[in-house]
């Protein structure tokens, strides 16, 4: 079943084709959301505040639109304690991602000794029990740290708060417990061998968002996700340093407004992951652009030399891969705090951990790992290995590769299947990563 994305979440701002034509076009809030889904996080209330990007898909049984790889999710399932959750999983499962990416033999023999950090703000008190509970559902290996002392498990789950510590955790927060039980599935379901580390920053202010990314990478993961962002601000090249590595490949979601950019997705050493609709896994090449993913020129951030350049934009241009996001091709999760039981979710805050994990399976930084190159590179560089996306837009009447992944929209003919919603591609295999 094909599921278009015009219809689906988010009704991008009207932008002057003109302005599209001639120059970057900085972020701004225009959300408008549908009443079958509901964003997870609130809006900034001000400068210097970011924002997850999860998008809760009400009502599943009836608006979920994806096909399962097996006619039905398998598992004993998790009575929840009230809400608006389900006691049985609905949205995509590991069998269903894994296959969709091409990853089903990496999942299973790849990720050991390696681990994927997560940056979220505030505080889940029950993170480990919620991993767990996912991980029995789907019967993917214990991890070491959800379960009473003395069970058998292998690799484990390392909560610390922004300063690094197990312990004096920030407040907790029922709409980020959302995206923070988002981001440890995702990474069970891709990565079902790697380690998880998750950071929780005092505050969803990027000050502290960015002291959490600095505790993460002082662990020396493979990969760090950031499922968050706001709009861009002048004074954001100061802060690219704090997504700077050569050690971790560090992922972005792009953004849940549509046409627009927003930061850290911005930032030349960080992958901008976008996304799209996933209508059936056993057909990756069925993906089109999810109308809500963030995409565009940056109106601060030079061009990578990685990147092409054109007469539309000679900046750094969002994003440069992609993976599912729309709510209604959503996701499983489970939680125990916000809308207790199982939900389904989109929204680019899916997409990132789900690269984040593609990096670590495929063993980054690896040997050919450079001082003088990041992990956006890579995905330029070995692009033919993704999985193209060909159509769709994030903004109405759009003709330009920047929001439209139309095949003849391409950004160069040395780039074929480059558009700014998608980047290069969704994941297919590890080769690109």
């Amino acid at each position: 079943m094909r599921v278009g994305t015009a219809a689906s979440l988010i009704a991008a701002a009207v932008v002057a084709s003109a302005a599209l034509a001639t120059a970057p076009v900085a972020a701004v809030t225009r959300v408008v959301v549908a009443s079958q889904f509901a964003p997870v996080c609130p809006g900034p209330s001000g400068p210097g505040l970011a924002r997850c990007n999860a998008i809760r898909l009400l009502n599943p049984a009836l608006n979920w639109r994806g096909v399962h790889v097996i006619a039905a999710p398998k598992g004993p399932g998790h009575k929840p304690g009230g809400g608006g959750g389900s006691t049985t999983p609905t949205g995509y499962a590991p069998l269903d991602l894994q296959t969709a990416y091409g990853l089903l033999s990496a999942s299973a023999a790849s990720g050991t000794n390696q681990t994927v950090a997560l940056v979220d703000a505030y505080d889940d008190p029950y993170a480990a029990s919620n991993l767990a509970a996912y991980r029995s559902q789907w019967g993917l290996p214990i991890l070491c740290g959800t379960v009473p002392a003395g069970t058998t498990c292998s690799g484990s789950f390392t909560k610390v708060n922004q300063s690094g510590q197990p312990s004096g955790y920030p407040r907790g927060n029922k709409s980020w417990s959302e995206e923070i039980s988002l981001d440890l599935d995702m990474v069970s379901a891709i990565c079902p061998n790697c380690s998880i580390l998750l950071v929780e920053a005092n505050s969803a202010s990027f000050s502290d968002l960015m002291a959490a990314e600095a505790t993460a990478l002082s662990f020396n993961p493979a990969a760090v996700s950031n499922s968050y962002g706001g709009s861009e601000f002048a004074g954001e090249l100061a802060d690219n340093s704090a997504y700077d590595s050569t050690r971790s490949a560090i992922t972005a979601s792009a953004g849940d407004s549509g046409y627009g950019v927003e930061f850290p997705a911005a930032d030349p050493y960080v992958v901008a992951v976008g996304g799209t609709s996933l209508p059936n896994p056993s057909n990756p090449s069925s993906q089109t652009v999810w109308s809500g993913s963030g995409s565009g020129c940056s109106a601060y951030e030079a061009s990578p030399n990685w990147q092409p350049v054109t007469a539309i934009c000679a900046s750094r241009t969002v994003a440069d891969v992609s993976a599912d996001a729309n709510p209604a091709t959503g996701v499983a999760v489970y939680d125990s705090y916000g809308e207790p039981g199982w939900l389904v979710f989109g929204g680019t805050s899916v997409a990132s951990p789900i690269v984040a994990s593609v990096f670590a399976l495929a063993g980054y930084p690896g040997s050919g790992a450079s001082t003088t190159s990041t992990a956006a590179a890579s995905v330029y560089t070995d692009a033919s290995a993704l999985t193209k996306v060909t159509s769709g837009s994030n903004l109405s009447g759009c003709n330009n590769y920047l929001c439209n992944a139309g095949d003849s929209l391409s950004a160069t003919s040395s780039d074929p299947g480059y558009n700014g919603p998608a980047g290069n591609g969704t994941p297919y295999g590890v080769l690109g990563f």
